[in-house]
């Protein structure tokens, strides 16, 4: 999902409360995995980047996304998960959301996929064409990177073609209907061929305007947002039945989890449950979100974990699962969680990460505790990044809002930055070894640390 937050779903807390019951999710609950404490990047394009790579944002140029440059995205030196699984014999497909290039050579046809339906950046894009001053500024011609956009579809091998614009009242409210669609014909036909496949769907719900489908406007009795949940969970139903009428419930890996935490936009805005904050921020309402697995006969059923785990982390996994291969010539923050996923370890091998809001490193999670050096101040329209003095501590069981910073050892709890900071250190030094990839570099690229 797109911008969806940890508490949406009626098995996180949401569902009903927030208008639309979820009943499907609710159940594929209940026959796989779920964590409580699955953590993302803060912002789409760095969560995209880092579940696709098994890096930090940050190290592919993708932290964010550059208002100075078009061309952004993965340069092609990136080994992607689509690659590392097509280069097994897995049939590859991404329908929907991509948000990692716009430009030739950068559309997920050129890192990996075989086949994409979807768009290439954000939501919000289709609010441009009803805008009469973008209009004006189209039709005069004079900015020439000036465009609206469009729906896409391309195959590996050539160009991505556009179908149709993207615009709110009408392809917005239907995309997620059509890639859903997208998503069962691949999966038919790829089970038909006797060929293994890897569908990524990343849908545009619930990224603002959160507008239903016309088959959904209406049904939840409870807004659009009621609607939209109701809409989301039929969809992922539709998926979940097509892989029982293709025969390969017990062979399929499914996950359903986000790229990262609420909206916060007003009237759009999403909810974290518990946690407190928002997208682009360093709060867990940014970095927690929801995460189901589900592998009949593999997966435990019925069990849920709050030990931390990492979007990265599903690169190496899968690559475990299905005989890939993870790069050993660049670093690679993907830890292989595959023995506590099959229930075989009880505990996750990851212990924290860094926390990044766009290119500025904020802080550290490390078990149950954040160390964070900076903080948005005022509201996200404003930007304003704040920077402490001295970090600020939370101990997120006793105060899981993040309400009440420990400055001073009043406890004796600053014995958490050395742990913290380690994490911190270690980060620090593969950033000198292998000095990130600046956005928009383009191709070919030569890693900073090969060249002599």
């Amino acid at each position: 999902m797109d911008n969806f937050g940890y508490g949406e779903l009626g098995v996180y807390g949401g569902g009903i409360i927030r208008g639309g019951a979820t009943p499907r999710i609710d159940k594929l609950a209940t026959e796989g995995l779920r964590l409580t404490n699955f953590n993302v990047e803060a912002q789409c394009t760095p969560s995209r980047a880092a579940l696709l790579t098994g890096r930090y944002g940050i190290r592919s140029g993708n932290a964010s996304v550059p208002l100075s440059t078009f061309a952004y995205g993965l340069t092609q030196w990136e080994y992607t998960m689509a690659e590392m699984l097509s280069d097994v014999g897995y049939a590859t497909a991404m329908f929907g959301k991509w948000h990692l290039g716009q430009t030739k050579g950068r559309y997920p046809t050129d890192q990996g996929f075989d086949e994409w339906y979807g768009i290439p950046n954000s939501t919000d894009e289709s609010l441009w064409p009803a805008q009469q001053q973008f209009q004006e500024a189209l039709a005069s011609k004079k900015t020439p990177f000036l465009m609206a956009e469009h729906i896409m579809e391309g195959k590996k091998g050539q160009e991505p073609k556009k179908v149709k614009l993207y615009e709110a009242e009408t392809t917005r409210r239907e995309i997620d209907r059509e890639i859903t669609d997208h998503a069962k014909d691949f999966m038919t036909r790829q089970t038909k061929a006797g060929k293994p496949f890897f569908l990524y769907l990343p849908y545009t719900q619930t990224h603002m305007p959160v507008l239903p489908s016309k088959e959904f406007k209406g049904k939840s009795g409870n807004g659009n947002w009621g609607d939209v949940l109701m809409q989301i969970d039929a969809y992922t139903g539709e998926l979940l039945d097509e892989i029982d009428k293709l025969g390969i419930v017990d062979n399929t890996v499914f996950v359903f989890t986000s790229d990262n935490g609420g909206e916060a936009t007003p009237g759009y805005q999403g909810w974290s449950g518990p946690w407190s904050g928002s997208y682009f921020t360093a709060k867990e309402g940014s970095l927690r979100v929801p995460f189901i697995v589900r592998w009949p006969g593999k997966v435990p059923a019925g069990r849920t974990s709050n030990d931390i785990v990492h979007q990265m982390d599903l690169y190496a996994t899968f690559a475990h699962i299905t005989g890939g291969k993870v790069p050993t010539d660049r670093v690679v923050d993907s830890m292989d969680m595959t023995d506590f996923f099959l229930g075989k370890a009880e505990t996750s091998p990851r212990e924290g990460f860094v926390v990044y809001v766009g290119p500025q490193l904020f802080g550290v999670k490390w078990r149950n505790w954040k160390m964070l050096v900076k903080e948005m101040a005022g509201s996200l329209a404003t930007g304003e990044i704040k920077t402490y003095t001295l970090p600020h501590f939370y101990d997120l069981y006793a105060d899981p809002r993040e309400l009440y910073p420990i400055r001073k050892a009043l406890g004796g709890e600053f014995w958490v930055r050395w742990p913290a900071g380690q994490i911190l250190t270690a980060h620090g030094k593969s950033l000198i070894e292998e000095p990130p990839i600046k956005p928009g570099t383009p191709d070919p690229y030569v890693p900073a640390r090969k060249k002599k």
